[in-house]
């Protein structure tokens, strides 16, 4: 007789059951988005904050030793063709608790790319030094390491921020932000067009770079890329030479900013 009276609220209780308040199922899918958010949220973050490292890339004589060494002690000092990489760890000026990992990549031709696949993964940041002054007679050559870092699959999916440290600016012959911008647009574009045109092998694989730079069917610039992009002019040397002290305020507010 009690299974009996029970059996009216049983049945009331499968049907709401089976058929949930709209309101209640409202909560509950708005609950699980809140939640797969916050993981995805966590994961980025937790990836982001595992690579600590700025990579200082460049061709050889761009001056990466003396910024490498200049940021991290102040002071000048006399240096030769890197073979090796160098790191060490740079408190940001901003807070001197904030701390990022420098490290110096050598700019030899047979050894820049070795080196970069070593730390790729690692990198937070890049800071692609250009010797300003000898910028005009060696622009093919920084576009086209730049162009080789840029399509790297691992840098354009973890697109590390990325500025262009324009170097050597107390000289009176450097040239511009502005101008190694434009012309270095002007090659990057060059190259992707030569690139994407290049033969297939015999294989059928294509010789070319291993991804599309930019935009397809418009002019390269940086703001197609998936990493920000920025240009500051600065002096590993200083404007007051060896005894003075260097001039790349810019340099250490991107740093301060992106650690």
């Amino acid at each position: 007789a009690m299974a009996g009276r029970l059996e009216p609220h049983l049945e009331a209780l499968r049907r709401e059951l089976r058929a949930p308040d709209p309101a209640v199922l409202s909560v509950l899918v708005a609950l699980l988005v809140v939640a797969v958010t916050l993981l995805i949220w966590r994961f980025v973050q937790g990836r982001r904050s595992s690579r600590k490292a700025v990579l200082l890339l460049g061709l050889c004589d761009a001056g990466k030793t003396l910024l490498f060494a200049r940021l991290l002690t102040g002071k000048y000092r006399d240096t030769q063709t890197s073979i090796t990489d160098s790191s060490a760890v740079y408190r940001v000026s901003s807070d001197k608790s904030t701390t990022v990992t420098l490290i110096d990549l050598p700019g030899h031709e047979s050894l820049r790319l070795q080196f970069l696949e070593r730390f790729k993964t690692a990198a937070r940041a890049i800071v692609f030094v250009v010797d300003s002054v000898a910028f005009q007679r060696e622009v093919k050559d920084v576009a086209e390491f730049l162009y080789q870092v840029l399509v790297d699959s691992t840098v354009l999916k973890n697109a590390p921020a990325l500025l262009i440290a324009c170097n050597k600016q107390d000289v009176t012959m450097a040239k511009s932000a502005k101008l190694i911008q434009q012309q270095l647009e002007k090659e990057l574009n060059t190259l992707r067009v030569t690139r994407s045109a290049a033969p297939t092998s015999l294989d059928g694989t294509a010789t070319g770079g291993p991804a599309q730079l930019g935009k397809k069917g418009k002019d390269f610039d940086f703001s197609q890329l998936p990493m920000k992009v920025e240009f500051v002019e600065c002096s590993a040397r200083g404007s007051k030479g060896e005894e003075g002290d260097a001039d790349f305020e810019s340099l250490e507010k991107w740093l301060a900013k992106i650690a």
